[in-house]
């Protein structure tokens, strides 16, 4: 071993073809290092990533010339493209076939025929013997161009291949790209055809334009996250879910990188599991999607769909990635950024194509007045003498010499050969009046690309406007851009399991089945716990958990819940005074354990309700006979009682000891009506302020909601609801508000007028006619609506005067089903709703005002606090406790 060598490096002895004798000494980890890097840049290069200039991976523009090659406008057997591509491509045909299939299924460079496999359900295409090729005539118009294209040899010399294909289009982001490299990888997501164009016309105007992904798929997408398709951004997409019945959701597209029958499998999964109960699934899927679930009756369709959402791939998490080749190396470039660069090369090669034909026509412009100038200038005459071939174009050239003072350049040696290779019937039967035509229209072409040239920007604008009017018809986007809301899974999730509690023991699960029952929960709840020692705990759901002993209540806990509220009066230490006090508790730290009294030893829980919508009953305390004690019971209203954080010490109720607590009068909630948001953007309810108002909701108010084809229903309102797209009118139901519809009887071809009031608030009803012709024009829930109608004017009369119409007087309230009245019998050009007629609305009685304290702003501690003169008479104390004198 070498001074210099590396005690690492291992070497083996490499034997020669035996020539000469001894060993060669290669280090190996030399060899693996250069052969490593060289093998990592093929795969970059030569494989996995698209270049810039083109969009094309090798394999796909290898594919393309092939294509071109054979192409004579009929189809080609696959396995001959195949066969053909592989004069440029040194891999194996499955390799090339397989690329070939992708490129063929986006639909936008390969008219294919035969089949060619499904996007949809996963079907492979059929072997390449049997399916067919060719060019699509955008391809054939954007793809090629011998003349600017850039040639390099084949892998084995015998043939030419382009280096890159001028495409004139922003072919990348069209189609997408994914490939996994050594060291790095690429995903370009596919954007739509039509908005490309658009924004390469922005790009070359200089305004500002944003792209996002279209899958081929369709699908609702989320794309706050993009990035521009860089890394670290992410696209989320879900499935198209809606209703057909109380009992059957329909899926009609997919999110892009699954199938139907991978969809199916999670959704069987998730249903194997427990997080959500289906009855059966039909997949009628063909030319366009249509997977049928199949739901048990009594099961929410709206929970059911966000549970779908949640735990089945009916949404799909996409990370892209841009990057790309230019120059021989890996370049990370957001899209927006791709497609200036697209759009730039689209640019300079439509320059270049120009520049060729503005050469080109000069040059026919060039002979064409040679030819003019040598025939009606008989110079061909002049040759007759001469007898060497240099005389003859010494002679010719001498001859044009006169006349070409207009030329646009010298004559050459090759113009004067061309002369001469005229035929004599050509000479003969030269019209001097046709050469001249024929130069006039080479000078206006010549003209008409020099002021494309000038032009170059607004020739371009042209042609992409040109390309979007070709080609763009039936490539609308397919996918829905949209917003999503957060979906908790906790909140969505079937109750899949069953909770159990040994109460003396202090353990909860879902393995003790032959302890006591609590409810029904999902294995990713949490649960809430409270002991007689006032500790409290929340835990995750498990088959055994201890707790603590002598459990006085379990529940699964609801995270940031303002409103299950905590009654509780225990006694300070074993011997202390005893304190009431309401709480709720809104988030804790997992497993931690939190004391409810103020710590003292001895310290135990004497009386203890959950109360779910904030109820404060009324209890009758008992005390022990002790000393002078007079007043051994007295009456405790928790509702004055305010509600504070859970680590408030609360109000005394007894100094002495308590014998026991009777509940006297159950009691209502003391909590203000949920206010409640409507989100257009995500279509869904809110708590939190966002969106458009609809109201105070108590426990049984209900939402109207109405359709555009007639359908009207009330729900409760659940943040969980799902809206459909058709609907027109959400506000808080009043059940004695009418509701004044005016619709289209299809049938009679006549508008009706209809008041009615909702009569079954669980059944959704229709209220107009079922005809397929008719359809509601106008809906109100105003107490006295007004109408203005339009109507058409009649033929050689005057046009009749617009009517307004008050509808609580043209119609009395009916039941929903009634038909109506008729409205007018003349021919209405337009119906208009106007600001309706002043009513006083009743109004509701005002919800006590009582808010839930958050725990951060409690301060237990109110020592400091400047004490207030107050009467005698009054039971709080300085810190505003009620103090219960018993004595």
């Amino acid at each position: 071993m070498s001074d210099d060598q590396n005690p690492n490096e291992e070497e083996f002895p490499i034997q020669d073809d035996g020539n000469t004798t001894g060993d060669t000494i290669i280090k190996v980890n030399g060899m693996f290092k250069d052969w490593f890097l060289d093998y990592a840049s093929y795969v970059i290069l030569e494989r996995a990533v698209p270049a810039i200039e083109d969009g094309f991976k090798p394999v796909q523009r290898r594919i393309m010339q092939s294509l071109k090659d054979l192409d004579d406008g009929r189809y080609n057997k696959v396995a001959n493209i195949v066969g053909h591509t592989m004069q440029y491509h040194p891999h194996g045909d499955a390799s090339i076939a397989d690329a070939m299939v992708q490129i063929g299924q986006k639909d936008i460079l390969i008219d294919t025929q035969g089949n060619w496999g499904n996007i949809l359900t996963g079907d492979s295409a059929a072997a390449s013997r049997y399916i067919e090729a060719r060019l699509s005539k955008f391809a054939l118009d954007v793809v090629y161009n011998p003349k600017v294209t850039p040639w390099q040899l084949s892998y084995d010399g015998r043939r030419k291949e382009p280096i890159n294909l001028p495409v004139k289009f922003p072919m990348l982001l069209a189609q997408g790209a994914e490939g996994i490299a050594v060291g790095l990888s690429t995903k370009i997501l596919p954007h739509n055809f039509n908005e490309l164009i658009e924004a390469s016309i922005k790009h070359l105007q200089g305004k500002k334009f944003t792209i996002y992904p279209d899958f081929p798929t369709g699908g609702i997408a989320d794309t706050t996250n993009y990035n521009d398709g860089l890394r670290g951004g992410k696209v989320r997409v879900r499935a198209k879910i809606h209703q057909l019945d109380k009992n059957t959701l329909v899926i009609t597209e997919i999110p892009f990188g699954t199938n139907t029958s991978s969809l199916i499998d999670s959704i069987l999964k998730a249903n194997d599991k427990g997080k959500i109960k289906i009855k059966k699934i039909d997949d009628n899927t063909s030319a366009e999607v249509e997977i049928q679930i199949h739901l048990p009756s009594g099961l929410s369709p709206d929970k059911t769909i966000d549970a779908l959402y949640a735990f089945t791939a009916c949404e799909t998490s996409i990370s892209p990635l841009g990057c790309v080749i230019e120059d021989n190396r890996p370049l990370f470039v957001g899209v927006s950024e791709m497609l200036r660069r697209s759009t730039d090369r689209t640019v300079e090669l439509l320059k270049a194509e120009l520049q060729i034909q503005l050469d080109e026509l000069e040059e026919q412009w060039h002979f064409a007045s040679l030819e003019r100038i040598f025939i009606e200038n008989r110079i061909y005459r002049d040759i007759e003498e001469e007898e060497t071939w240099e005389g003859v174009i010494a002679a010719i050239d001498k001859g044009l010499q006169p006349h070409i003072k207009h030329l646009k350049r010298a004559i050459t040696t090759d113009d004067i050969v061309r002369l001469t290779e005229i035929r004599i019937k050509r000479i003969s039967k030269f019209d001097i009046d046709k050469a001249q035509q024929k130069i006039d229209s080479l000078e206006e072409q010549i003209a008409q690309i020099k002021n494309y040239l000038d032009n170059l920007i607004e020739y371009a604008i042209n042609y992409f406007k040109r390309l979007l009017k070709d080609y763009g018809e039936g490539r609308e986007r397919k996918t829905e851009l949209k917003i999503f809301d957060d979906i908790e899974a906790t909140k969505v999730v079937i109750r899949n399991t069953k909770l159990y509690v040994n109460k003396e023991e202090g353990f909860v699960g879902t393995a003790l089945k032959k302890d006591e029952y609590v409810t029904d929960c999902s294995d990713i709840d949490d649960i809430i716990v409270f002991t007689e020692d006032g500790k409290m705990m929340v835990t995750k759901v498990d088959t055994k958990t201890f707790v603590g002993k002598n459990i006085i209540h379990v529940a699964v806990f609801k995270k940031k819940d303002k409103r299950t509220i905590y009654n509780m009066i225990y006694r300070d230490g074993a011997k202390g005074a005893s304190y009431v006090k309401r709480f709720a508790v809104t988030g804790t730290i997992r497993d931690n354990e939190y004391d409810m009294t103020q710590g003292n030893k001895g310290s135990k829980v004497l009386y203890f309700t959950a109360n779910p919508n904030g109820e404060a009953e009324l209890v009758q305390v008992l005390l022990r006979q002790t000393g002078s004690i007079k007043k051994l019971k007295f009456d405790l209203d928790f509702a004055d009682i305010i509600i504070k954080g859970r680590n408030s010490k609360g109000n005394i109720v007894s100094k002495y000891p308590i014998k026991r607590i009777e509940l006297k009068e159950k009691g209502l909630s003391t909590l203000k009506p949920r206010k409640i948001w409507f989100d257009d953007t995500v279509q869904r309810l809110n708590l939190d302020a966002r969106g458009e108002y609809l109201g105070e909701f108590r426990k049984d108010d209900r939402l109207l909601i109405i359709n555009q084809s007639g359908k009207i229903k009330t729900v409760i309102p659940e943040v969980t609801l799902r809206f459909d797209d058709g609907m027109i009118l959400l506000e808080k139901w009043k059940p004695k508000k009418p509701i004044s519809a005016i619709y289209w009887e299809g049938e009679k071809e006549l508008f009706y007028v209809k008041r009615f009031l909702v009569e079954n608030e669980d059944k959704e009803e229709i209220f107009i006619t079922e005809h397929p012709k008719s359809y509601l024009e106008i809906i109100s829930t105003d107490y006295k609506p007004l109408v203005e109608l339009e109507f058409y004017k009649p033929r050689g009369k005057d046009p009749k005067e617009n009517q307004t119409v008050n509808l609580e007087e043209f119609i009395a309230i009916k039941g929903i089903n009634a038909q109506g009245n008729q409205l007018t019998k003349e021919k209405v050009k337009q119906i208009n709703l106007l600001e309706p007629l002043q009513f006083d609305e009743p109004e509701e009685l005002p919800a006590e005002e009582i808010e839930v304290v958050d725990e951060e702003n409690v301060k237990n501690n109110s020592e400091n606090k400047n004490s207030e003169s107050k009467d005698d008479d009054d039971p709080r104390d300085e810190n505003g406790q009620i103090i219960l004198n018993l004595d």
